[in-house]
């Protein structure tokens, strides 16, 4: 694959680009999306992003970067992360709460940032997730929000795997049409419009849509004159009588 898309920079003899996407909480639309070569860090593209204070950002640890997590702090951007195992910091213990799975909630500072002479606090909990039967590390600049809350965050965190999953099964971006960066590029921004305007129909529905059912029917209704928005609530209605079909525009040809 390297050889076939020569532009795309990752190994010696493999290519790769990334689709670096931002989803909204409401719905779970795609808010920002780039495309890079495959050696482009995610924490790369995350710096150059002009966040909105008040915005919380739930991301893995592929964006830890301690500096950067300063940064957001001053911009009044909060984060929910999975904490590094190897992070050196010290612990000002907090009352726990009740909740149950809850471990430990302590309030933290990074040395080097101490060091450095950066004063920031960020909060450690730690969290016994019954399901997976492991303890998840969180790591977050919200002082104030439950422990629990945090935990139940991050959980939010799956809805990315889940769009990636429906990306590459519902629009078929598994193969591409052409190997140039330009027909990659169209290819993939033209799934993510795609899947703007499906998740608008979804959420605009009063039928209970599953995203896979939406497509599939969809797909089936393309050459079948219909009122789009009284099918989506009641999909299972007959196709309109074809005497109440109105004709189509004709263009008188010379």
């Amino acid at each position: 694959m390297r050889f076939v898309f020569d532009w795309a920079q990752f190994r010696r003899t493999k290519g790769a680009v990334k689709l670096h996407l931002l989803l909204d909480h409401n719905g779970h639309p795609p808010a920002f999306a780039v495309i890079t070569e495959g050696k482009k860090h995610e924490i790369q593209v995350a710096r150059e992003i002009d966040f909105t204070p008040r915005t919380t950002l739930v991301i893995d640890r592929g964006y830890t970067d301690h500096e950067w997590f300063v940064k957001l702090t001053q911009r009044k951007v909060h984060f929910v992360t999975r904490m590094k195992e190897n992070a050196d910091f010290s612990v000002q213990k907090r009352e726990l709460s009740n909740r149950r799975g809850i471990l430990r909630d302590e309030v933290i500072f990074f040395f080097k940032l101490a060091q450095a002479g950066v004063e920031c606090f960020f909060r450690r909990i730690e969290f016994y997730d019954e399901e997976q039967e492991r303890v998840l590390v969180f790591l977050t600049n919200h002082l104030v929000w439950s422990a629990a809350t945090i935990a139940a965050l991050y959980k939010q965190r799956w809805q990315i795997e889940l769009f990636f999953k429906a990306l590459k099964q519902n629009l078929r971006v598994k193969t591409f049409v052409g190997t140039s960066a330009n027909a990659l590029k169209i290819q993939v921004w033209t799934a993510l419009i795609a899947m703007l305007l499906i998740k608008y129909l979804q959420l605009q529905a009063t039928f209970g849509w599953s995203l896979s059912n939406l497509v599939a029917l969809l797909r089936q209704q393309l050459f079948v004159y219909r009122d789009l928005w009284a099918w989506l609530n009641d999909p299972f209605q007959p196709p309109p009588a074809l005497d109440s079909i109105p004709q189509q525009l004709q263009l008188a040809l010379p």
